[in-house]
């Protein structure tokens, strides 16, 4: 069985016991949270489709770790303006595990 969710303005596709990074959610280690924005959940062939969200599905999962991404290095640069900029980004995330999927 699996679910397309919706968080932190991306769309994935879980499973159960999988486990994914997300946007920062607001939450502790250990702590268990829902996700009730599901677009879709499918049990082998067949599928159904919310408009927009399925009406009772819920994902529940386990929040692993909280993090940062690796560093995204970014450059500006003008030419024959003399102008050079540089800058860094580590995008934070939520690492969380799916402990079950109920439509």
């Amino acid at each position: 069985m699996y679910a397309v969710i919706k968080t932190g303005g991306k769309q994935y596709r879980v499973s159960t016991g999988e486990k994914i990074k997300v946007e920062l959610i607001a939450a502790d280690i250990g702590q268990e949270i829902v996700l009730d924005h599901v677009l879709a959940v499918g049990n082998g062939a067949e599928i159904k489709i919310g408009t927009p969200l399925v009406s009772g599905a819920s994902v529940t999962a386990t929040v692993v770790a909280q993090g940062k991404h690796d560093k995204v290095r970014i450059f500006k640069m003008r030419r024959r303006k003399h102008y050079q900029k540089r800058q860094g980004h580590r995008q934070q995330f939520t690492e969380l595990e799916i402990a079950s999927i109920s439509a």
